[in-house]
């Protein structure tokens, strides 16, 4: 029987690598498609206001969205990684939050801001707020998401009136703005998701002229003009 020298014969590794018509060619997978992320992102959102993290699933935001199952998985391997791109992606589309209305006094400045879709999304972001106390303890991201979509947004538009009204001597230079800050956002939480009550615009108004402004240093006459 003829004896081979295997030592010598190249294996299927080496004529693999050396030959460029049997290099095996990397299989491309179907490209994913991204254009209905929006849909699923404020889907997930809604469902997140409704239920909570913990009461959250997977099908529930797919049958929101009318999306398959698989295809949320495709994009986000867990109901965390979702709800962590929803939160973060939540924006608000109120100009005023960006370049708030320069009305010459701090109250009018203040009133200002109080418009009915303002407060119809602020009372939609306690609802998801709500929803994603029981994880924000626990996930740090989540919990740098939920203030940088949620809370920052506000603020930065009350530190801006706040700054104007310092500048023009409306109020005291060593005002602590950033607690005025959240004044309003604390009144409306509390009143949103303690009371169960609605906020309307006389509420925020009282709010403005009963405590924002008397915080500020304000005398009760100018608070109510």
């Amino acid at each position: 029987m003829t004896q081979i020298d295997l030592s010598t014969a190249p294996d299927s590794h080496t004529l693999d690598q050396d030959d460029p018509e049997n290099t095996a060619k990397p299989r491309l997978g179907r490209k994913r498609d991204h254009t209905r992320d929006p849909e699923i992102l404020d889907a997930a959102l809604e469902v997140l206001a409704e239920t909570g993290y913990d009461g959250m699933t997977i099908d529930m935001v797919a049958a929101r969205a009318k999306a398959g199952k698989a295809t949320l998985y495709r994009r986000w391997s867990s109901k965390s990684e979702l709800v962590l791109d929803a939160v973060a992606c939540m924006k608000s589309n109120d100009r005023d939050l960006t370049s708030p209305p320069d009305t010459g006094t701090l109250r009018g400045d203040l009133i200002a801001m109080v418009k009915s879709p303002t407060i119809q999304e602020s009372e939609r972001k306690l609802k998801v707020m709500a929803g994603i106390v029981s994880m924000i303890a626990r996930d740090p991201d989540l919990a740098t998401a939920a203030r940088e979509a949620l809370v920052e947004p506000r603020a930065a538009a009350n530190r801006i009136i706040f700054a104007r009204a310092v500048a023009r001597g409306e109020i005291p230079a060593g005002c602590d703005i950033e607690t005025l800050c959240v004044i309003g956002p604390a009144m409306v939480s509390y009143r949103t998701l303690m009371l169960r009550e609605p906020v309307n615009r006389e509420f925020m108004i009282r709010v403005i002229d009963e405590i924002i402004l008397p915080a500020a240093g304000l005398p009760p006459a100018a608070a109510g003009a």
